[in-house]
């Protein structure tokens, strides 16, 4: 059976006569356009405010929003400028583009594409641009900065009771990567920690929130009525944010209470802190066995560090013997072995030995180096210690990390730091020493620890020559480069790609 092919029909338009499909207003796109302006009323201009110094943009009425140049977060405070009136003409938004303009030129533009019905139920689709002059204003708090760099609203004090500051280098990079304390107007070094200072009430609040979910804390709050006026019922006050971190740090041996040891089902009493995220992972090194105790538990035991990492000692492993086959707890990994140690110190002078079980079987031959709290020769003043030690046979050693060749300060990696002001007590010679020997130590960690390193960003290190490789040994661990980012300055040219938004369907009878 013969099927004559389906043809669109054709129309002549009733006012040029060009030959077009059918419409319900009979008329091409031309004449359509020539006639019915859907654009009539939307406003070509517009003003935008915005802060250079934190690049924020006002929304009315006092909100102020940060967005890149030419990212959905600045397309979306540009569109409710004209949202009000495009609702009036009861003109829809099917799409909106940037169109480039010079940064210096202070003018930010957007070609529209409105949608709208018109003439018996044809939709009619068209082009509109607008542009926005951008007005430098500073916001609240950077006009609070600039008057007076004390003019504080809020400070959170974090301090932690240790005699190192390894927990603030692991914070300070965890703050950095997920923007917490960009918005404080300046931070400043204390005694025992540091002074984050903030213009508003709700962003050290943020702080102190964002702490409480990788650290172990306890916060006191406090405000001082700074003026007041009678007329308006106005306070100003000053908040004072005191949040004090768990004095368990990484790689801390701890002696846990008879009462401790019996609620953790039997754990310990000799045990090493592998973990400090909102909770405290407690291993035993001579069952394996991780208890992870959250800080509302802590409170009821405050128990604290027998011996921290500052008293470490180095052991020369002359032997060793596997005892069980390696496992994973929580994404580390652990052996049980017997190992035959030495002090290092002790060469040349006597022949003690030590015989110790360890759960370093699946990092350590014969010949490494390890580091461990040395026991026998210790001088402690803890009360659980001396419970321990009197019901149960300690170790003499406890071996807590293997120990690589010292290696060159310059790493084909870096790490971005806060701007902290240093007061004139950690400038003194001594102490800056100190810092830069910590800081040393916290590198090296995490060339250790890729779990540690997972939660940070690392950067690549453009001063770094590759030859400096050569005078370190085989087995010490670097970071791979797949793991480091490319270090952005403020001299790079961004670009940010956005998607075009366009018409997803196409109405019957719509002229374009």
């Amino acid at each position: 059976m013969f099927v004559p092919a389906a043809t669109a029909g054709t129309v002549l338009c009733c006012m040029c006569g060009v030959s077009m499909q059918p419409n319900p207003a009979n008329m091409c796109a031309r004449c359509l356009r020539g006639r019915v302006d859907i654009t009539e009323g939307v406003p070509r201009h517009a003003a935008v405010v915005y802060c250079p110094d934190c690049s924020a943009y006002l929304q009315p009425p006092r909100s102020w929003l940060r967005a890149t140049p030419e990212s959905p977060e600045l397309m979306q405070i540009l569109l409710r400028r004209i949202n009000r009136p495009l609702a009036r003409l009861r003109v829809s938004l099917s799409g909106a583009e940037f169109v480039f303009s010079e940064p210096h030129s202070k003018r930010l533009r957007l070609k529209l594409r409105l949608r709208r019905e018109v003439l018996h139920g044809v939709v009619l689709e068209q082009t509109h641009p607008v542009e926005f002059v951008v007005h430098d204003r500073l916001c609240d708090s950077c006009s609070r900065a600039q008057a007076n760099p004390d003019q504080w609203v809020a400070v959170v004090q974090l301090r932690q009771h240790v005699p190192h500051r390894r927990t603030f280098l692991y914070l300070e990079q965890l703050l950095l990567k997920h923007g917490q304390a960009s918005l404080a107007i300046r931070v400043a070094a204390a005694p025992g920690g540091l002074d984050f200072f903030f213009g508003s009430r709700s962003h050290a609040a943020r702080l102190v929130d964002f702490l409480a979910t990788v650290a172990p804390i306890q916060t006191q709050t406090a405000k001082q009525l700074v003026s007041h006026d009678t007329k308006s019922s106005v306070y100003n006050y000053k908040y004072t944010f005191s949040v004090e971190i768990c004095p368990i740090c990484r790689e801390d041996l701890i002696a846990l209470s008879p009462q401790a040891s019996r609620d953790m089902g039997g754990l310990g009493p000799l045990v090493l802190c592998v973990k400090v995220t909102n909770a405290i992972a407690l291993l035993d090194p001579l069952t394996l066995r991780v208890h992870h105790l959250e800080e509302k538990k802590y409170k009821v035991y405050n128990f604290k560090a027998a011996l921290t990492s500052k008293q470490l000692v180095e052991y020369i492993v002359l032997d060793i013997e596997q005892e069980s086959p390696e496992i994973s707890i929580d994404g580390s990994r652990y052996q049980l072995a017997y190992a035959q140690v030495a002090r290092v110190s002790d060469f040349g002078k006597n022949d003690t030995i030590f015989t110790v079980r360890t759960h370093l079987g699946h990092l350590l031959n014969p010949g490494d180096h390890a580091l461990g709290y040395d026991l026998y020769g210790a001088n402690l003043n803890d009360d659980d210690m001396d419970t321990a030690m009197m019901r149960y046979s300690l170790p003499e050693v406890v071996l807590v990390k293997k120990s690589y060749e010292k290696r060159p300060r310059t790493r084909r990696w870096k790490l971005k730091r806060l701007p902290v002001e240093e007061d004139a007590a950690n400038k003194a010679k001594g102490e800056e020493e100190k810092r830069l020997d910590e800081y040393e130590a916290f590198l090296q960690d995490l060339e250790q620890n890729p779990e540690l390193r997972f939660k940070m960003s690392l950067y690549k290190n453009e001063d770094y020559r590759s030859e400096m490789a050569s005078t370190v040994g085989d087995d010490v661990p670097t970071v791979p480069i797949e793991e480091l980012i490319e270090d952005l300055t403020l001299g790079d040219d961004e670009e940010v790609e956005e998607d075009e938004a366009v018409v997803g369907s196409t109405q019957t009878g719509m002229v374009e």
